[in-house]
This record gives structure tokens, sequence and C-alpha cells, in this order.
């Protein structure tokens, strides 16, 4: 079963101006921590590159399919699915939460296509929110 972000969790990151991302290495360690800007949307929370590479902690990203996350009173382990632009709708609903939340002109790189290709979802892996909310540094 899918677990899902509880309310205090969505809110914890829709307040973060950015989310800091570790992905797993091979071995299970994490590479450096890494800002990202972060917006949810029904429930869901997706993070973007501003071009799809294979480097860099979005290449990181796609490999490993799960990383460490965290803002200011979360940190938590996910599971990375790579959703590209998505069902019919994901894209535009993803394109407007950027803009709803970094504005226009802040987002412009971060929506169309080229951004959309890049979206990732971030999946809370197994455990209680008791597990995952804590105070965080980032």
């Amino acid at each position: 079963m899918t677990e899902a972000w509880s309310r205090d969790e969505l809110r914890l990151i829709e307040a973060a101006p950015e989310l800091q991302i570790a992905v797993r290495r091979t071995d299970g360690t994490l590479h450096g921590w890494t800002p990202i800007w972060v917006v949810s949307t029904d429930g869901h929370v997706y993070v973007r590159t501003w071009y799809r590479r294979d480097t860099g902690w979005f290449g990181h990203a796609l490999r490993s399919h799960t990383a460490r996350i965290r803002v200011p009173g979360l940190e938590a382990e996910v599971a990375v699915e790579d959703v590209g632009e998505g069902r019919a709708g994901l894209r535009e609903r993803v394109d407007t939460a950027y803009r709803d939340k970094y504005g226009h002109r802040g987002s412009s790189s971060m929506v169309g296509a080229a951004a959309a290709a890049t979206t990732l979802r971030l999946i809370p892996k197994p455990g209680t929110e008791a597990d995952r909310v804590r105070p965080s540094s980032a």
C-alpha cells in the first residue's frame, strides 16, 4: 500500500520555500543535501529540475528511486517516482502549483514542457507520521 502525506506534513512542505533532498546511493549512504523548489497538489508532493539530465541529484534520483528529504519540522525517507508529464491534467496542476507558490516570474523555468518532463513525485516510505515529523535543521 502506498503511504500518504498527512495534512501536517503537507502543510510543512508547502510552507517551506525549498525542500532539501539527499538521494540514496546503492550502498544506502546519502549523497549531499541539495535545495530544490517543491510543490504539492492533490495530496502529492512534486519536485522538478529545470532540465532533464542524468547527472546531479536528478540523475541519482532516477537511478536509485529513493531519497531523504527535509524541510523545517520534517525529515522523511521517500520513494522517488518519475512521472514526467503524468496523466491528463497533472502537468497543468503542477505548473499551477509552481506559479502559485513561486510567482509567474520566478517559476518560468519550472513550468512548460521541458520542466514537466522532469516531474518527480515524492512518496513517503512506510512508517508512522511520528517517525517522519521531527525538528529539522533545513
